[in-house]
Order: structure tokens, then C-alpha cells, then sequence
């Protein structure tokens, strides 16, 4: 098992505005000090996201809770702002004074930022940033990513396989249907032995 695993996250959309409104999913985002009141968010550098807050050197963050559903998240964590319009037809959510729009669909809360620092991860920009603002939406709890994992994200159902096994010796044949001329390459006994079954 992954270690990393182990550390907890929470999920969040984060929202920029220049040319167009667009925002993504993020993971990373901490409080560092209480005074001032400053976050520090991480967010890949190819994101078109990152390059508007780059531009404009002011987000929004709104904190998902355990009422958001998948749909919300692949709309706003599963295509590029670079060619999508992430607000086309969405309605859950509002402007802040900062003219960036946060979500107030499946969120309990957001916080409006100016940064203060940018620092190149490689992959990534860390960006520190100053709050200013902070709104409470309701008291519906977080999730976690841990959360998504478990209750939201769609569950991957493997597809059973049909395979023929030999009732004399257990030879698994693999493919659908047995040819009626097939022989047993083990007990040499024919397709009438075999027991059509899936795994």
C-alpha cells in the first residue's frame, strides 16, 4: 500500500476569470498562517486555470461537501478550460465581489484570494495567497478525498469472462463458444465434458 494514501485531502473547485470563467479540481489546499490569513494551493502547471491565476493573481476556492455528486466533479475536474466552457449551461453558481464566480452547488463554503508568492514545483505551481474573503454557505460537512473514493466516484464493474471447464480434470478453456470439436489438450476428453461457467 501507498503510503501517501494514508495522508488526508479534501476536494475543492477552484474558480479564475480573465477572457472566461473557468475553474478545476483540486486537492491540495492548506491554511499556513492565521495572521495574516494566508492558503497555500498547489495546481498542475498545464491547467489553463493555472495560467489565469497567473494573469490575474486572484481565485476563488469553493470547499465541496458530501452533497456534491460525480456530475459536478467531471464537470469541473474531467475536461480542459482550454477548450471546454465549464459554466455552459450550469447554474449552481454565483459571482463573488472579486468577479470570479464560485459554486454554490454540492459546497458549504468558499474563500476569495489574492497571491502573494508563486513557487515553480516542476510539475506543479504552489501559490500563497492572501484571503480576502471567506463565506459560509451551510454546515453540511466536507468530503474528504477519501470520501469520493468511497461514495461518489462510479464504481468500475469488470466484465465476467465465459470460459468451459473440463468436469474430468478442470482444464479452463478462455473464449465463448466451445467448438463442438474441441478436445481437452490434458484428458483428451471432448466438448460434452465441459461445464460453461464465468469468472
Amino acid at each position: 500500500m501507498n503510503v501517501m494514501f494514508n495522508i488526508s485531502y479534501g476536494l475543492y473547485i477552484l474558480s479564475a476569470k480573465t477572457e472566461k470563467a473557468n475553474g478545476c479540481v483540486i486537492n491540495a489546499l492548506s491554511q499556513v498562517t492565521s495572521t495574516p490569513n494566508r492558503i497555500m494551493i498547489a495546481i498542475n502547471k498545464n491547467n489553463f486555470t493555472t495560467s489565469q491565476i497567473l494573469k490575474t493573481k486572484k481565485f476563488n476556492v469553493s470547499i465541496l461537501n458530501e452533497e456534491a455528486n460525480f456530475d459536478l466533479i467531471k464537470r469541473f475536474g474531467f475536461a480542459s478550460g482550454k477548450d471546454t466552457d465549464k459554466f455552459e449551461d450550469f447554474n449552481g453558481y454565483k459571482t463573488a465581489e472579486n468577479g470570479i464566480p464560485y459554486i454554490t452547488e454540492g459546497t458549504n463554503s468558499y474563500i476569495s484570494a489574492e497571491v502573494v508568492e508563486v513557487r515553480d514545483l516542476g510539475t506543479h505551481y504552489e501559490f500563497l495567497a492572501d484571503v480576502t474573503k471567506e463565506v459560509s454557505l451551510n454546515e453540511i460537512p466536507s468530503i474528504t478525498y477519501a470520501y469520493y473514493q468511497k461514495n461518489i466516484k462510479p464504481k468500475v464493474t469488470q466484465k465476467k469472462k465465459v470460459v468451459y471447464i473440463c468436469s474430468v480434470c478442470g482444464y479452463v478453456y478462455e473464449g465463448d463458444p466451445l467448438p463442438e470439436d474441441f478436445v481437452c489438450p490434458l484428458c483428451l476428453h471432448d466438448a460434452s465434458y465441459f461445464v460453461k461457467s464465468e469468472i
